[in-house]
This record gives structure tokens, sequence and C-alpha cells, in this order.
């Protein structure tokens, strides 16, 4: 069984591999389609290996490369958290893939697709060393594999639009990258320790002296600060309708779902675990991020509803959901953390299943992306249709969805503050939100199922029955339904991960 201790060092090995491999097949872009769902099927069952050993042993492993020990070596650890993003993340990339094909080969030339799913491959390793590292500034060494790939799948549609979206969002990835690395520097210079636990011990000594304090806090904060320009948090957010609106869909759904998650778990690693949550609730980094959580969540409401086009709306639909995730670091605690990564998990399901699905209404509709012209798209691709229905009840927070019980944790973890103040605040904050997704989401729902007089909109074409698009909204949906009926054991492995992260 101790073998399986190896199996996040492979699952980041072979995804590089895999990279450079995908550039050598032939068959325009099909030998490496299927080779990269060969991979991602691999890694499933590799970091499910890992997930059930966790579970199992009740405790986390550390692996340690080239022998060399801390200080000076690099480390992977691997928990129950950790593995069950991994599954999580990987099975959700594997769907985007999957569902998405159709449209790659539609928006890039056959000669790049290949150049593609090697970018997909890079991408997948930077996710994994990001979930599985324990070294900050391997973190930000795969930060900028993770940077560089998503803005290469970003650009490869080659239309201007996805030109100056690739250039603004690497503009803004590499300010944030710039930041991060400066914080690192700091702490680097601070604690002597680039491990996560050694930096903590040396941080937990430091923090004795209160003039060390001030030089700590503006360390954690530059570092904060780059993290969350690179996720969209607000007031940076603005990138995000041109990055994740005009990307072809596979694309859209990975950048959405997991890239800007992998930023926001590393930070929560950084906070838990190199820092020590300890020292961060003596810091107001965290009243901040409650603040600009909630106005993220409202602001990128009230921008979605001012929309006018499916995919803006859905991109920044986008921005408000991060703003959930940073409410629940903001309000701090086992609680807070909880329903942060919950509602990553959530919004990642959901989201995926939102931009996979828009444009297949749209190439019903003449290609058009605007609401009007989307009239009837629903009842002309049926399966398209159920999906953005399904993922549009749980982004307003229907019960049975996974929205509904993310709402729920963030209701609990403002609670467990005990300040009367926070309650008001998160319990207002969920309720507009939720108002406001329904304005735009039904709004949508309604128009997508509703026939101009005299149109014909009953053909489909088959389109319901292909199931390169059908089985991965079906497994999407299954894991937004888990996430929405079976939310405590999703809970349950998030806290006893939590628990092994000091």
């Amino acid at each position: 069984m101790d073998f399986i201790t190896n199996f996040p060092l492979f699952s980041i090995v072979l995804s590089l591999f895999s990279g450079a491999l995908c550039f050598t097949l032939r068959g325009h872009g099909r030998a490496a389609k299927i080779y990269t769902v060969c991979v991602e099927s691999v890694l499933i069952a590799l970091n499910l290996c890992v997930l059930i050993y966790t579970l199992k042993t009740g405790t986390s492993f550390t692996y340690t490369m080239g022998e060399f020990p801390a200080p000076w070596g690099n480390e992977i650890r691997a928990g129950v958290l950790e593995a069950f993003l991994a599954v999580s993340f990987v099975g959700i990339l594997l769907c985007s893939v999957l569902a998405g094909y159709r449209f790659v080969r539609i928006d890039m030339d056959a000669e790049k697709i290949n150049l593609y799913y090697a970018l997909i491959n890079l991408l997948t390793a930077a996710l994994m060393a990001l979930i599985w590292t324990n070294d900050i500034f391997t973190g930000y060494v795969f930060l900028e594999i993770m940077t560089l790939t998503s803005c290469g799948i970003l650009i490869v549609r080659e239309i201007g639009r996805t030109t100056l979206a690739a250039v603004r969002y690497m503009i803004m990835n590499l300010l944030g990258s710039g930041l991060f690395l400066l914080g690192v520097v700091l702490l680097y210079d601070l604690t002597g320790h680039l491990l996560m636990v050694p930096m903590q011990e040396a941080i937990r000594e430091l923090s004795v002296d209160t003039k060390v304090i001030p030089v700590l806090t503006m360390s954690v904060v530059i570092l904060t600060i780059g993290l969350s320009i690179k996720s969209g948090l607000f007031p940076f957010h603005f990138w995000m309708p041109d990055t994740y609106g005009w990307a072809t869909p596979t694309s859209a759904s990975i950048l959405s779902s997991l890239v800007s998650k992998a930023y926001i778990f590393l930070l929560i690693k950084i906070y838990y675990r190199a820092v020590g949550f300890w020292v961060i609730e003596q810091m107001p980094i965290q009243g901040v991020l409650m603040v600009l959580g909630i106005c993220g969540i409202v602001i990128g409401s009230f921008q979605a509803i001012r929309a006018n086009t499916i995919n803006s709306m859905v991109a920044f639909s986008s921005a408000a959901q991060i703003g959930y995730i940073y409410m629940g670091i903001g309000l701090g605690g086992e609680a807070g953390y909880t329903a942060a990564i919950f509602h990553m998990l959530a919004h990642a399901v959901t989201k995926s299943l939102l931009f996979l699905t828009t444009p297949r209404l749209a190439a019903v509709s003449g290609e058009s992306l605007i609401f009007k012209r989307l009239q009837g798209s629903g009842l002309r691709d049926r399966m398209a249709g159920v999906a953005f229905l399904i993922s549009s009840f749980s982004m307003i927070g229907i019960p049975i969805f996974a929205g509904f019980s993310s709402k729920i944790q963030f209701g609990l973890a403002a609670v467990s503050t005990r300040s009367d103040g926070i309650v008001i605040s998160v319990m207002l904050a969920l309720a507009l939100s939720s108002a406001l997704n329904a304005v735009y989401f039904i709004r949508t729902i309604i128009r997508i199922y509703s026939t101009r007089d005299g149109a014909e909109t009953e053909e489909d074409t088959g389109r319901s029955r292909d199931l390169s698009f059908v089985g991965p909204m079906l497994a999407l949906t299954l894991g937004n339904l888990f996430l929405g009926l079976f939310s405590w054991i999703a809970v349950g492995w998030i806290q006893t991960g939590l628990s092994m992260f000091s």
C-alpha cells in the first residue's frame, strides 16, 4: 500500500511528459485528444487511490524528493483534501476536454490541435503540482507554468477578441505573479525556509517579537494581492468577460472552473500551512477579504444583469462566485474555510456546465450569443437546454443542487463567528445575490425555452444524442447533485483534510 505514496509525483511527471508527447502524435489532433483523455483517466485513478489511502489511514503523508530532508529538499504532501480536490479537478478537466472537442475542431486550425492538447497536459501538470506541493517556491514555479499555458489555450482561437483577451490576461497575471514572488522573497528573508511547515515554525517563533508583525503582515498582504489579481477578486475582475467569454468552450471551462480555483487553493495552503492560521487572525487581511468578497458578489451580479450576450453574463457571474470564496476565507475559522473550499467545488462543476453549454445554444441560433437571438435554442438543442437549466438552478441556490448546499455552508460559517454584524452582512449578501442570480438566469431560461410566434423550434438534428457531449454533461450533473444531496460527505472530507494541513 505504501507504493501509493508515489502517486502524487507520478501524476505531475506523467502530465509533463504527456505535454511533450502530444507534439509528436499524428492525425490532426484526434490522436492527441484520445491520448489526453486516456492520461486524464489514469490521473483520476491515481488520485482516487490516494484519496482512499488517506481516508483509510486517517493521516496525510509527505513524499521527500531526492531523499533530501527539510530545509534543503523539496516535498509533496498529500491528505484527504488534496486528494479530493485532485480527483474532482481532473474529472472536470476530462469532461471539458470531451464535451468541447467539437468546438476545438471548429475554432482552430487542424495543425494546431496537437499544440492545444500539449498545453492542456502541461496545465494539468501545473494543476497537480499546486495541489500537492509543500514548497512555496515550487508553487510559484508552477504558478507561472499555469499562467503561460492558460494564455496559450486562450489565444489558440485566433480571432481579434481572444488576442486582446490573452494580452490583457497575460499582463494581469504577470502582475499578480510578480507580487506573489515578492511576497515569497520577503517570507524567505524572514524565515530562511521555503518548505511550508518549517516556515510556519519559524514564523511562530518570530511572531513573539511585535516588531516583526508589520513586516510579516506586509509580506502576506503582497502575496495575497498577487493571487487575488490572478483569481479575479473584485476589483481585479475586469479581464474576465473577454477571457472566459471568447475562448473556445473547453478553454473557458478550464480557466473558470479550475485555474482560478488552483490559485485560491494555493493561497489557502499558505495561510493554513506556511504562515499559520493563528497568525493570520492577528492581521486585518480576513476582514478586507470578506468586504471585497461581498462587493464582488453584488457588483458581479449587477454586471451580469446588464450583459447583452450570454457569454458575458456567465463570465460576470464567475466574478460574483469568486467573491463567495473570498468571503468564506474572510470569515475564517474551520467553518469559513470549509465553506470556501466547498464552494470552489460547487462552482467548478456548475460553471463548467454553463461554459460548455452556451456555445451549443448559440450554434443553433445562427452562431449568435445575443439574448434575443437565443429564443427557443433550448428546444433546438434539448440536452444543452437541460444542462443550462440545471446549472442555472444551482447558481440561484435551488434545493438539491450544489449551490444551495454551498450557501448553507456560508450561513453556518457566519453564525460560527458569533458576531451579529458579520451574520447580518453575510445573510444579506446571500439573499441579495440569490435574488440577482434569479433575475438574470431565469430571464435567460425563459428566453431559451420560449418560441417566437409562428417559428419552428422543435428540430434537434441528433444533437441531444451526441454522446461526446451527453456523457460529460451527465457526469457534471451527477457531481452537482452529489454536492447538493450528499453535501455532508464532501464537507466531512474537507474538514478532515483541513485537520491534516498543519
